[in-house]
């Protein structure tokens, strides 16, 4: 499947809103149901509709005030690439975290993602607590 710069762009905006909203049905939509999530490149990756669940209800309870904007975006087949910056408030210590990054979004022929991969670099804090801790 060969999907079209704006397509890719929806699927960006549809990624940031539902991870934003921490809306658990939107986001796992966004995946096939065997789609594997790559957030670290030295960890297993999340698997499967209920791993990709349990992730956003883990970020849920740790986040909120979540930016996230893409600064570009290229797409080359089924393969959509984007630069981001992103962002959001520690609930805990209510410390700031802000990390940009590199994304891969490997589009499945119906239009969802099947491979996900990240890699990204937080800011340091200058507040006590975890960093980077999504």
């Amino acid at each position: 499947m060969t999907i079209d710069y704006a397509t890719g762009e929806r699927l960006l905006e549809a990624y940031g809103q539902a991870w934003a909203s921490f809306d658990g049905d939107a986001w796992v939509a966004l995946f096939t149901e065997d789609a594997a999530y790559h957030g670290d490149p030295f960890s297993a990756p999340l698997v499967g509709d209920l791993a990709l669940r349990r992730f956003l209800v883990e970020s849920a309870e740790t986040q909120e005030q979540v930016e996230f904007t893409v600064e570009r975006h290229w797409v080359s087949g089924d393969t959509v690439l984007a630069a981001f910056h992103a962002g959001y408030i520690q609930r805990a210590t209510r410390a700031p975290v802000r990390f940009a990054g590199f994304m891969t979004l490997d589009v499945a022929p119906d239009g969802r993602i099947a491979r996900l991969h990240e890699w990204w670099m937080a800011r340091p804090s200058s507040t006590p607590g975890p960093e980077g801790d999504r």
